[in-house]
């Protein structure tokens, strides 16, 4: 019987190139490494910079932008922008303003913009989500993009056998199963919270860096732009495989995947 199933269809030179971009992105996350050039701080030594009131205080302002961002992506449209801007120097311009004033008070300030930052990206991711032929208003694609806030992350609970791409993205998947279908099931809490505790990590850079008491509004602006263009480059690679993967089938997409990993990782 199975001899009769169709085969995979073998992914073509160009869809290849794509998806080795794609990896490039996701198995290797440059925000860590860029906020520290930018602080001129070694990773660890950024990582340890906060003090731990300031640690709590941040998981919690990002629970709080998290949900912030879900109940804007729910309500409106965030793939859009105003008529004759393009959607990527919008962002851009909205993430720049944002992250001077924050940063123009301090950590306060960044803790107290920071849902505004975080809507602005979302709304970036949902670009990206558009630009690969999904459709941003549907429940199941709004999911998809919060997922790009784990995927771009880092959770302190993670081992070497939880970082991968496809197991963060099905372990998120499982936590809500029925996003195409209902948005506002009983575990939607849970699935906001795992999306925030890896995102956490990710944001806990960026207060680190703007920590730094040099740059001021400046070094704000310019967090902001790396975060913006790193979600932006996660998303891209994330809708990408999963376009990829309409076209192909999943099997031929994780194997060709898998391939294009491991050839990295032994280089």
């Amino acid at each position: 019987m199975s001899e009769n199933l169709p085969s995979p269809l073998q992914l073509t030179a160009e869809a290849r190139a794509e998806l080795a971009d794609a990896v490039r992105t996701l198995e290797n996350p440059s925000l860590a490494a860029r906020l520290a050039a930018m602080a001129g701080t070694p990773v660890e030594a950024l990582k340890k910079r906060l003090p731990e009131f300031l640690q709590k205080g941040a998981d919690g302002a990002v629970r709080r932008a998290i949900e912030a961002a879900w109940g804007a992506a729910v309500r409106s449209h965030p793939g859009r922008s105003p008529r004759g801007l393009a959607p990527d120097w919008f962002h851009r311009g909205m993430a720049f303003t944002s992250g001077a004033v924050g940063g123009a008070f301090g950590l306060p300030g960044t803790l107290a913009e920071l849902p505004i930052s975080t809507t602005i990206l979302l709304r970036q991711i949902a670009s990206e989500a558009a630009d690969q032929g999904e459709d941003p208003s549907t429940p199941e694609v709004k999911a998809e993009c919060l997922k790009v806030f784990a995927l771009g992350g880092d959770s302190p609970e993670d081992d070497n056998t939880e970082t991968g791409y496809f197991a963060a993205r099905l372990a998120l998947t499982q936590m809500l199963p029925n996003a195409a279908a209902n948005i506002s099931s009983a575990v939607l809490p849970g699935f906001l919270a795992a999306i925030a505790g890896r995102f956490t990590g990710a944001v806990g850079l960026k207060l680190s860096a703007q920590a730094v008491p040099v740059l001021g509004a400046a070094a704000g602006a310019a967090i902001n732009i790396a975060f913006l263009e790193h979600f932006r480059s996660v998303a891209k690679a994330h809708f990408t495989v999963r376009r990829l993967e309409a076209t192909y089938g999943n099997e031929a997409v994780r194997a060709a995947y898998d391939v294009l990993r491991d050839a990295r990782m032994a280089a």
